[in-house]
């Protein structure tokens, strides 16, 4: 994707707005600060060095226990942004924290495959595979211990996903998009990462799928307090989340900044 940049970010809430009387207390907001897992800070990204921005200035802060949605239109940039948070490249500029430290500077492949989940819009399942078996590998690759037999884990997981225990031994193939998206999520919570990212991942299936699906997302964060971060063109998703952070085309921005500025002189003139 390319031209993007940052739309304001729309944050739902129930709260109503605090008085001085009612303001948190240094305390409560240090206690707040602890649940942000992921954040960026003024990133700005271009895929050659002195090239055209792909994003710029990019600042939003990701919590453990919400559901968030990532939107824009095509262009914006949120497979980029995807691949910022996912550890699978760095900003041109600014930086994006984990935990309160520069992803640069960390171990980026224990990260993606220790700290988060990655659940992809192609699944990226291995057909040769069982259910059971593409659940396990990820499983061993994280490098975790389990005080459990993982074939036991993974009967678990297919439970949280909405899997009949049937389904542990079925090969990838025999699958719905439905089921083959269930599996994914499985496989992506089963060394229970701190960051659940989702690449469109009710794009295909139908309504009633979609809403289960967001069932299970949000049960993840809700009861889980795990950080969910969707990326979605679906109105239904972004409603269903806790946050909704927008993307727009850095040209539509500059188109809107210029004019503006025509209105000012027309203004003053």
């Amino acid at each position: 994707m390319t031209q993007t940049a940052q739309a304001p970010t729309a944050q739902k809430t129930n709260e109503t707005p605090l008085t001085p009387e009612s303001s948190p207390s240094q305390a409560d907001a240090a206690v707040k600060d602890t649940d942000i897992v992921l954040e960026m800070r003024d990133v700005s990204y271009s895929y050659t060095k002195g090239g055209k921005q792909v994003l710029k200035n990019i600042s939003h802060s990701f919590s453990a226990g919400k559901v968030h949605a990532i939107t824009g239109p095509s262009g914006a940039g949120k497979t980029t942004l995807l691949s910022l948070i996912s550890g699978l490249t760095t900003p041109t500029h600014g930086a994006v924290l984990y935990r309160g430290k520069d992803l640069a500077s960390q171990d980026r492949y224990r990260y993606r495959s220790h700290d988060i989940g990655v659940i992809f819009q192609s699944f990226n399942l291995l057909p040769s595979l069982t259910v059971s078996e593409n659940i396990i590998l990820s499983m061993d690759a994280s490098g975790k211990k389990f005080d459990r037999p993982k074939k036991e884990v993974a009967q678990e997981l297919l439970d949280q996903v909405h899997l009949p225990p049937e389904y542990a031994n079925e090969r990838i193939l025999h699958l719905s998009g439905g089921e083959q998206q269930r599996v994914a999520i499985a496989r992506a919570i089963g060394y229970e990462p701190d960051v659940i990212i989702a690449d469109e991942p009710t794009g295909n299936l139908d309504m009633t799928t979609q809403n289960d699906i967001m069932g299970i997302f949000r049960s993840l964060a809700h009861d889980e307090n795990r950080c969910v971060i969707i990326v979605t063109h679906s109105p239904q998703v972004a409603e269903a989340s806790d946050d909704v952070f927008a993307l727009a085309p850095l040209q539509r921005v500059a188109q809107r900044t210029a004019k503006r500025r025509v209105r000012r002189t027309a203004t003053k003139n």
